[in-house]
């Protein structure tokens, strides 16, 4: 298990590129024909992007979503859901959503703070909010919403030569979008959306002294 005085050391680097926690913006589809974008909400949802420490590195919990589900069957993600009206902030449907497929106990999970809100063609506004649980948790696994657990060094997500643009057609219309292979899995959508968001926010392929730092902290683990 990494020390603690690693884990607040890559806790403050964390740190520093995410946002406060927060309620949940309000988000809307732009109306055709218009810039403000004043048409009609989105709903509000928020994800919990895990890490945890495994084979003395840092990793991102993922989910292959149930195949019988209404939104994203079959899809990777992260855990989490649409926000309801009892959540005081993102961090609370988060939390909350984490727990209901996971069975991870909000008390464990050290929170960070949040990404930049990812949007979705299914009418979702979606808040990823980074958080550290321990080392081999005993999940609890909703078989209803989650297939597979699975984990990926965050190091492999951080690499920008594996962030593929794909395209495909939506609605008729030619999308581009991001996607991630790593072993069996194809990540895609809004969920490697938000993993090169947080890329971004480390100041991508630049960023190799703080990539350096952040990932021996891990390595020495």
């Amino acid at each position: 298990m990494i020390s603690p005085t690693k884990n607040t050391a890559l806790v403050s680097l964390l740190a520093e590129v995410v946002d406060p926690i927060g309620p949940h913006p309000v988000v809307y589809h732009r109306a055709p024909g218009t810039k403000d974008g004043t048409g009609t909400p989105l709903r509000p949802a928020a994800v919990l992007f895990p890490l945890t420490y495994r084979n003395n590195q840092l990793q991102a919990i993922l989910t292959v979503r149930n195949q019988s589900l209404r939104n994203h069957p079959g899809q990777i993600s992260f855990p989490g859901g649409k926000a309801d009206q009892a959540d005081s902030d993102v961090a609370a449907t988060a939390m909350r959503e984490a727990f209901e497929e996971l069975g991870i106990l909000q008390q464990d999970v050290a929170v960070i703070g949040a990404l930049e809100t990812c949007t979705t063609g299914t009418g979702f506004s979606i808040v990823p909010v980074l958080g550290i649980i321990p080392p081999h948790y005993p999940y609890r696994i909703d078989r209803a919403e989650v297939e597979e657990v699975f984990h990926v060094p965050l190091d492999y997500l951080m690499d920008d030569a594996r962030h593929q643009r794909l395209r495909r057609l939506f609605n008729g219309s030619p999308q581009e979008y991001f996607a991630i292979d790593y072993e069996k899995y194809h990540i895609w959508g809004a969920t490697a959306r938000m993993i090169v968001g947080l890329h971004g926010r480390l100041g991508g392929k630049h960023a190799t002294p703080r990539f350096k730092k952040l990932f021996s902290i891990c390595d020495n683990a």
